[in-house]
């Protein structure tokens, strides 16, 4: 299935800026999780998990799901397909994986935002909050992206079984 010239390049271009304003949002949210972690300042790091909650829903989902949707959508439209190359596979696999964990990641983001909206909080509240685990799960999500983005820009070759039929396929119709 092929596409226009037009339409594939706004659809390359919507998944790019989708694409990178997720790992630019993940690279934000990383650092508030760090901030969070370390400060000694109670009201840092109040402010570190209402921010990360607000980000997670209003910019990490939105974009997760616009990456996923228009890197399947501009899969479909050009030659590599959606299962002919492995690294596009590798890229699907990476994104639906990545875009589960965050939304089941937000439940925690969500608690840990409701702990940190307490007007005082208890040095408990401050151990609850200080979990490595914001930190982890956004350093996995940044090695995640910048993994599929380093595919999306090498390309490497090598193509599936069903890629190979399809190739065989195609040959054996075009020739005479």
């Amino acid at each position: 299935m092929s596409t226009r010239p037009r339409l594939r390049r706004f659809a390359l271009t919507a998944h790019v800026i989708s694409s990178v304003g997720w790992l630019g949002a993940v690279v934000g949210v990383l650092a508030l999780g760090v901030a969070g972690l370390t400060s000694d300042d109670p009201q840092t790091v109040q402010a570190a998990y209402l921010a990360m909650d607000l980000i997670a829903w209003s910019v990490l989902v939105p974009l997760a799901l616009a990456s996923l949707g228009t890197g399947i959508a501009q899969s479909l439209g050009t030659k590599w397909g959606l299962v002919r190359h492995y690294w596009v596979l590798v890229k699907l696999i990476i994104t639906v994986l990545a875009t589960v964990v965050l939304l089941l990641y937000t439940q925690t983001l969500g608690y840990l935002s409701g702990v940190a909206a307490q007007t005082t909080l208890s040095a408990e509240d401050i151990d609850v909050l200080q979990t490595p685990s914001v930190v982890l799960h956004a350093s996995i999500a940044l090695l995640l992206l910048l993994v599929a983005t380093t595919l999306a820009v090498y390309k490497p070759a090598g193509m599936t079984r069903y890629g190979w039929r399809k190739q065989l396929e195609r040959r054996a119709t075009s020739q005479p």
